[in-house]
């Protein structure tokens, strides 16, 4: 038993001195504590028998000024009471004389010796001085004040007598009766009390003074200077730690000693910075030492831990490859194989030898462990002398550490078709730990296709489109070869969707994308560019457009056959733009941007055809961005204006209103014409703000007319779609008309027919709305919209007005003179009132005239006019007009366009 003991023991020790690199940074940690332990233990007895010493001097200090100041003061005191003795005896005249004829007087270098009489006056003074009144002084009060024998000492001052400071110590003079007498004085230099001062013994801060009863000191010596009249609340005496002295902050030992007899207090000090210098410089020496001791510990505690640290790393690596495959159990979804390395008579790894695997080892290679256990890795996979993986195991096994990599498996031997394999290495060897990750790569492989295309129709997306055409640029800038961007959008696919569905729409395209890439070559790529808008990138040898003509031409068969949707046929068409690298364009942006305008300019052609890009189309399309830029101006810059076309009441022949019309005056183009600014501030969206203009500035013009004496006016104002789909419409339209003063009845706010037929129920309760607050309001294009019966009539609605497109021909086309005919039976069936836009001659006029149209307006009657043509017509007409009886048209009238 005691054997085994004795053997744990030393397997606990030589376990201890294999992880010493564990336990060196403790051992130092406490080395390191103990070295600065004893060090600042030595400083801080150092210190404390230093400060010891300091108090121990200061109160041999404090006696020794306090027995030298008592010996003064009590020859002094002798003095005085020497004077009060011979004073009271013999009279003042006489006493000063006979005591300095028996040399009883102090030196009068050193003092000055006086007697008062009751009043104050000075009778005598030795050495002899300038007779002064004292009465006023404090010491002077004193004695008159009480009958007390002892001394009093006044604080430090300097009067007519004598210039120089002086310390008055004082006594009573009584009469025979005890009455008050007068004083006896004596004078001294404060600096007499200070002049045992040792400068070797107190240093140059050290300190000695009087201070008295009332806190004021008599005189302080601070090394070489000497003061008087500071004010003390107490003595900071020391009681054994130093304090800041209250005149200069500098930290001393202080002792005080009352002195018996005298309302005097003596003070002495060491400086604490002298008191302890020699300390101070024996603390720097010991830190000094520690820390060379300590540097030396640490550099050698550091040598001695990396040489631990290397063994038990080489120790720890065994170790971690020993668990790491301890740890692996059978259920793991890992495959285990231990490698030993096999080297030739140069010490060089010729092979590995599997000595042993897991199960799931077992189900990658269809091998049991022990057909595995034996074989060598080259024999087995021969293929891995030449992917890279022999060599990789080679230098693990030489270097040690850990690789691990993702690859492609081309070993028919192992059942997977992607592997992470990581590999550790092991003192003579390498685990390897290999994982079939085939799912994974699969599933990365679905995200990717899903990230990169179309989920509807499989083609590739936006992002895929633009990476296919730039491999292409790139490829065909090589080669010197061409590449053709084609856009293609479908026409008419709106209609499908809205009317059959969006599912509908959905399979739709579907089925045109499967028609288009049946179409093309293997090296073309058809990909869906958002909504119903496709994109083709087609690699060609050459240049000219010729070459993909018929590719073009079958695509567009192909996209309008019918396709059968729930049943219904339906037919579609597209229009297709063509760039071509490099003529077009050297970037994919740039080749987009030029097919999708070609594509537009299709759309333009009349759709279902395909169109060339050609750089006239650009020039087009910077005007349109031009004009929209130029808009957002138009308002502030005061470039729109309004112009007014009267309206006529055939049977009155009375201008009842007029139409408010809107111009642009550029200030570079000039004048832009309506049906040019009108759609694009539409698609902009900033045809809100310019509407919102038309309303307030044709609201004031119709005030100011009144204003001006005017028969009143019907002001006509059009609603544009985004103005009437605005939930702040009716807000702005009270707004216009609170600004102006305008009542309500003298604005007609006029809505084209298709505008309200696209949501009858929301179209009829915003026209309530508007009606409520009084204002009129008609239908304008009434005849285009296709408008139900049943809509119509709940309409709240004044006046319909006949298109122009149906009054152009009134005069020579029949279908249109049954149009017309219609509409006014119909309005008036209706309760209501037509008038006709467009009316240019008298034949027209003359057939709305014979079958009841009720108003009109056109060139017939006037064009356009600024405010002040319309001023000038009422007041020429009197509000009233005749038709000219011409039958020929304005040579080139403008369209009249409203907003």
């Amino acid at each position: 038993m005691g054997q085994l003991r004795r053997e744990s023991r030393g397997m606990r020790l030589l376990r201890w001195w294999q992880d010493a690199f564990l336990s060196l940074p403790l051992f130092t940690l406490v080395l390191l504590a103990a070295i600065w332990g004893v060090t600042l233990h030595f400083i801080d007895a150092e210190r404390a028998a230093a400060r010891a010493a300091a108090l121990e001097s200061v109160q041999e200090l404090i006696a020794t000024y306090e027995a030298q100041v008592a010996r003064n003061l009590n020859g002094i005191d002798q003095t005085l009471k020497l004077l009060k003795y011979v004073t009271e005896k013999k009279g003042p005249e006489q006493a000063l004389k006979e005591l300095s004829q028996q040399g009883l007087l102090p030196s009068g270098l050193v003092f000055v010796v006086s007697l008062t009489d009751a009043r104050g006056n000075t009778l005598a003074s030795s050495p002899a001085a300038r007779n002064i009144p004292v009465s006023g002084q404090d010491y002077f009060k004193v004695h008159k004040a009480r009958n007390s024998d002892s001394v009093y000492v006044a604080q430090t001052m300097r009067d007519q007598s004598n210039q120089d400071w002086h310390l008055h110590f004082s006594r009573r003079l009584n009469d025979a009766g005890g009455n008050f007498a007068g004083i006896a004085i004596v004078e001294v230099d404060p600096a007499y009390f200070t002049s045992g001062y040792e400068r070797s013994r107190q240093g140059e801060l050290g300190v000695q003074g009087l201070l008295g009863q009332d806190g004021v000191l008599r005189v302080l010596r601070v090394g070489e200077k000497v003061s008087w009249g500071q004010n003390l609340a107490r003595v900071p005496l020391s009681q054994g730690q130093p304090q800041a002295s209250p005149w200069d902050g500098i930290r001393r030992y202080m002792a005080a000693r009352p002195l018996h007899g005298f309302a005097l207090t003596a003070v002495a000090g060491l400086a604490e910075s002298e008191v302890m210098a020699s300390v101070e410089q024996r603390r720097l020496n010991h830190l000094w030492e520690a820390g060379v001791a300590s540097a030396v510990l640490l550099l050698a505690m550091a040598m001695t831990w990396l040489w631990c640290w290397q063994g038990a790393r080489a120790r720890r690596r065994i170790r971690l490859a020993q668990e790491t495959y301890a740890a692996a159990s059978e259920a793991n979804m890992d495959s285990f194989f231990v490698l030993r390395a096999l080297r030739n008579e140069q010490g060089a790894i010729t092979d590995f030898r599997i000595t042993t695997a897991n199960s799931r080892a077992e189900k990658m290679t269809g091998l049991s462990k022990q057909e595995l256990q034996g074989q060598t890795l080259c024999a087995w996979l021969p293929e891995t002398r030449n992917n890279g993986i022999f060599d990789k195991l080679v230098r693990i096994t030489n270097l040690g550490g850990t690789h691990h990599e993702e690859m492609e498996n081309i070993m028919p031997q192992v059942d997977a078709r992607w592997l992470h394999w990581q590999v550790v290495g092991v003192e003579g060897g390498v685990v390897a730990i290999v994982r079939d990750i085939s799912e994974r790569k699969a599933a990365e492989e679905r995200i990717y296709h899903m990230a990169h295309h179309d989920t509807l129709t499989g083609l590739p997306n936006r992002s895929l489109i633009g990476e296919r055409l730039r491999q292409a640029i790139e490829r065909a800038r090589r080669d010197k070869q061409a590449v053709a961007v084609a856009f293609i959008d479908l026409d008419s696919f709106k209609l499908v969707n809205d009317g059959l569905g969006h599912n509908a729409g959905d399979e739709l395209l579907k089925q045109v994308a499967e028609r288009m890439a049946l179409c093309l070559r293997r090296e073309d790529t058809v990909g869906r560019f958002g909504g119903d808008e496709f994109v083709l990138v087609l690699p060609q040898a050459c240049g000219e457009v010729a070459s993909i003509a018929p590719l073009l031409e079958r695509i567009r068969a192909e996209v309008i056959r019918p396709v059968l949707l729930e049943g219904q046929e339906v037919q579609v068409s597209c229009s297709i733009g063509v760039s071509m690298y490099p003529r077009d364009g050297a970037d994919p942006g740039t080749l987009l941007m030029n097919a999708d305008a070609a594509m537009y300019r299709a759309k333009d052609g009349g759709k279902n055809n395909y169109q060339f890009y050609a750089c006239e189309m650009n020039a087009s399309l910077e005007e349109k961005l031009a004009l929209m830029d130029g808009l957002r101006k138009a308002v502030d810059e005061r470039q729109l204006r309004l112009e007014y076309q009267p309206k006529l009441d055939l049977e009155s022949g009375r201008i009842f209103g007029v139409e408010a019309l809107l111009r642009w005056q550029h200030p570079e183009r000039g004048a832009i014409r309506p049906d040019q600014f009108i759609p694009l501030a539409e698609e902009s969206g900033a045809i809100v703000a310019i509407g919102e203009w038309v309303l307030r500035e044709a609201c004031r013009q119709g005030r100011a007319w009144q204003d001006a004496g005017l028969p009143p006016l019907t002001i006509s104002v059009n609603v544009s779609p985004r103005q009437f789909d605005d939930l702040r419409l009716e807000a702005r339209v009270a707004e216009a008309l609170q600004q102006s003063g305008l009542a309500p009845r003298w604005l007609e706010l006029e809505v084209t027919e298709s505008l309200i037929m696209r949501d009858v129920q929301q179209a009829v309760a915003k026209m309530r709305e508007l009606e409520a607050m009084g204002l009129a309001l008609s239908i304008d294009d009434f005849g285009t919209g296709y408008s139900s019966l049943a809509a119509l009539k709940s309409f709240p609605i004044g006046r319909l007005k006949i298109d122009k497109s149906f009054v152009r021909d009134l005069g020579n086309s029949a279908d249109d003179q049954a149009i017309a005919r219609a509409i006014i039976s119909l309005a008036h069936q209706l309760q209501l009132r037509v008038i006709a836009e467009g009316v240019e001659t008298a034949q027209q006029c003359e057939f709305l005239r014979a079958n009841g149209c009720d108003e009109l307006q056109g060139y017939l009657l006037s064009p356009p006019l600024a405010a002040d043509g319309i001023a000038a017509l009422l007041q020429a007409g009197t509000a009233t007009a005749s038709i000219p009886q011409a039958t020929k048209a304005p040579a080139a009238a403008p369209v009249p366009l409203g907003v």
